[in-house]
């Protein structure tokens, strides 16, 4: 065997072992990894109470500290799509323990605790118990009956008491006057897509959180969708009064004047009709998912 094939043999088991050690040591820090991210699901004190009497007069900065730890959890459980959010109420109650002023905590808090998985933790009740305790400490807060109604309207689907959050808030001399509107618009119509639509719009330009901006913002696109299902609908009925006939392309309806244009949906793709005659998402349209995933 030449000098030159033994260094290449050489080469190679070294390699292999350089490859063998560099698998075994990501083996390692991943197992560390988990470990770290288990012990960081672990709290010391679960009691409010308790940690505020340790905190002393140091209570306002623990509580940031909390809340900054409430928005760490909740975007490291959301970018690894895990659902299990049992820490984020006893972080939260803490948080508002310290501190019973901190307005964000209760605002993006009950959203984090209100939304159904996998964008939340599916606990409405604890989203009211949450903004009930912050209403109680700040009660010139108008914004919270915002969400209080919020949390009604979309998760609790208690359209008395979501008129009833509005209505109370809407008392506020600095709360906008649509507060009052949507407290008259839900106790008569109870659910409808464009009180949703108008409801999660004042979500959206209200929030600086990311999250809840982009939360909104998804939310704002599939109302549109079931607003401009809605309208071509009425237009595909009209066709079928006119014609005896569903139409069968978006085309028709323009044609016939029922429509000014080909509708299409928030990311530019045309609607089509599904095989019992009613509009529908396109199937290539990125919201399609999204819409299957919404809670009925």
């Amino acid at each position: 065997m030449s000098r030159r094939t033994t260094a290449a043999y050489l080469f190679a088991a070294l390699l292999a072992a350089g490859f063998s050690g560099i698998f075994r040591l990501q083996i390692r820090i991943d197992r560390q990894k988990a470990s770290i991210r288990s012990e960081q699901d672990q709290l010391a004190f679960r009691s409010g109470r308790l940690v505020q009497a340790l905190s002393l007069e140091y209570a306002p900065f623990a509580a940031a500290l909390y809340w900054t730890r409430v928005v760490q959890y909740f975007g490291e459980k959301h970018r690894l799509h895990q659902t299990d959010l049992d820490l984020l109420w006893p972080l939260l109650d803490i948080t508002t323990t310290l501190d019973a002023h901190l307005i964000p905590a209760y605002r993006f808090g009950s959203t984090f605790l209100s939304d159904s998985p996998p964008r939340g933790a599916g606990r409405p009740d604890l989203a009211v118990k949450l903004l009930e305790r912050g209403i109680q400490a700040n009660p010139d807060q108008w914004r919270l009956y915002q969400d209080l109604g919020n949390v009604y309207y979309f998760d609790a689907k208690d359209y008395g008491k979501a008129s009833a959050a509005f209505t109370e808030g809407s008392k506020n001399p600095e709360a906008l006057i649509w507060m009052k509107v949507m407290a008259a618009k839900i106790a008569a119509e109870g659910e409808s897509p464009e009180t949703s639509y108008f409801l999660w719009l004042q979500v959206y330009q209200s929030t600086r959180d990311p999250m809840v901006r982009k939360n909104a913002e998804e939310h704002l696109a599939l109302m549109k969708v079931e607003l401009d299902l809605k309208e071509v609908d009425r237009a595909a009925d009209e066709f079928q009064k006119q014609t005896g006939r569903r139409p069968k392309r978006m085309g028709e309806l323009v044609e016939a004047g029922l429509l000014r244009e080909l509708p299409k949906d928030p990311e530019g793709y045309d609607y089509t009709f599904g095989d019992d005659g009613k509009a529908q998402l396109n199937l290539n349209s990125p919201l399609l998912e999204k819409q299957l995933m919404e809670p009925r």
